[in-house]
């Protein structure tokens, strides 16, 4: 799988986030988003130091490990270390700067769940990052229509994507109790995480 491949002229998907681990709900996401929106390609970027999030994350080599293993198979989805390679804290919109100076003639897509999309405009910069990239809110089904309706009235573009009920945070307690991962991550991360003892000490 490519890494941080060329895509000026091009319509480039940006999905971040811990990936702590990625799962079944991630892919699916970007799959979505993929077809919906004619992308050319989905961009994995494992954030490096969010804001955001309170707890300590497993180390960037095993993320980007992770993303990378469950991206393999997939042609059109693609890894970049960018936020994990830089230091200081990963504000998104720093992120789409680098981007867009890196791709001029790039569409840029990022992507994010509604969930997120409610708390947008408390973001650093939002109207910045809605400057430099469509912003597409990935709602589940059964994701209340006022929410969405709001996503959209902000600028927004809206996906239904199919629903996986699953959170990185779930995956690490139940690997933290040795149980199964099967069904919910792809197998080569399941695999990766029992090899390596990961969460279980966490």
């Amino acid at each position: 799988m490519a890494s941080d491949s060329s895509a000026s002229g091009r319509r480039l998907g940006i999905l971040g986030g811990t990936f702590d681990p990625i799962h079944l709900g991630h892919l699916a996401i970007a799959e979505e988003v993929w077809a919906r929106c004619a992308l050319d390609t989905v961009l994995f970027i494992p954030a490096g130091d969010p804001p955001h999030k309170p707890f300590e994350q497993t180390g960037a080599a095993h993320r980007a490990r992770m993303v990378e293993l469950a991206i393999a198979d997939n042609p059109h989805f693609s890894l970049s270390r960018m936020e994990l390679e830089r230091p200081g804290l990963s504000y998104t919109v720093d992120t789409l700067r680098a981007l867009r100076t890196a791709h001029q003639e790039a569409a840029l897509f990022f992507i994010l769940g509604a969930d997120a999309a409610a708390e947008f405009f408390s973001w650093r910069e939002p109207r910045a990052i809605m400057a430099l990239a469509q912003v597409v809110a990935v709602s589940r089904p059964g994701f209340p229509e006022d929410a969405l309706a709001a996503a959209r009235a902000a600028g927004m573009v809206t996906v239904t994507a199919p629903g996986v009920a699953v959170s990185s945070h779930e995956l690490r307690a139940r690997a933290r109790q040795g149980w199964s991962l099967r069904y919910l991550v792809p197998d080569a991360v399941a695999e990766y995480i029992t090899e390596q003892g990961l969460y279980r000490n966490a």
